[in-house]
């Protein structure tokens, strides 16, 4: 599969000899076109960038044989590049705890995405649901944390910035459906209801979760400094490779924010 960017779109190829299907911007690409990142996400770290991939009509489900055989191929990848080292002896976990620092955050308090993800692969990775999965591999395999957001529970645009400290945040506490707000200064990307991850990519609300029956997505890439914009576009061109699978009717739109 051959895939090229026109002014964001993504269109996909099946082959040298011709586009077989052209996936139109309109739907997906509304919803990327207000997103932005505040000023203070750069002052705290100018090398940082979002990617996002906005996918209408993507195939979802359970786990499957598909999306297993992705973690397996992550964990794979990952141990090789551990060595038996710690995770964050790897410059792009790294990266992170130096960021959740900036804004008061130790690493016992909270860890990044990706590095709570490599954590677990001696266990194994978890299965979740297809997309879930999927993002998560493509997390672990190229060492960026990656969210996915249910587009269909999603209202307005999204946005990165510092937490004022009244934000709601839907979450589980002990079983228990409960709303907490995030710490002042705290950085969070949110919409226009209230927090949807905080602490950057550490935890994200019930709200917008992915499930088995999530078809409408917005996928989002967190990348610093270790993280090149080469790197960056890698991780993305791989997991629009896996969610093409078995999705006849799949959009997709793609935007980059940067300072």
């Amino acid at each position: 599969m051959i895939f090229s960017r026109v002014n964001g779109i993504v269109q996909k190829h099946e082959d040298e000899a011709g586009i077989i299907l052209v996936m139109p911007s309109n739907e997906p690409q509304a919803s990327l076109d207000s997103a932005y990142i505040d000023d203070s996400i750069f002052v705290l770290r100018p090398d940082y960038r979002a990617l996002l991939i906005s996918a209408t009509g993507v195939r979802g489900g359970p786990s499957d044989e598909f999306s297993n055989a992705a973690l397996e191929r992550a964990e794979e990848k990952a141990r090789a590049r551990l060595g038996g080292e710690a995770p964050e002896a790897l410059p792009e976990i790294a990266a992170w705890r130096e960021a959740f620092l900036g804004f008061g955050v130790k690493p016992r308090q909270a860890r990044s995405s990706v590095e709570s993800l490599v954590r677990r692969i001696n266990a194994g990775l978890p299965r979740i649901d297809r997309l879930t999965d999927l993002y998560n591999a493509i997390s672990v395999e190229h060492l960026v944390p990656i969210g996915g957001e249910n587009l269909d529970s999603y209202e307005g645009a999204a946005r990165l910035g510092r937490a004022n400290g009244d934000e709601v945040f839907d979450t589980v506490v002990d079983g228990e459906s409960t709303v907490a707000t995030p710490d002042p200064g705290e950085v969070i990307w949110r919409d226009d209801i209230g927090v949807t991850c905080r602490r950057w990519n550490w935890r994200q609300c019930v709200r917008t979760r992915l499930s088995p029956e999530t078809s409408n997505v917005l996928f989002i890439f967190d990348a610093l400094g270790p993280v090149t914009d080469e790197s960056l576009e890698a991780a993305s061109d791989a997991l629009i490779s896996l969610i093409c699978v078995d999705s006849p009717d799949l959009r997709i739109a793609h935007k980059v924010l940067t300072r």
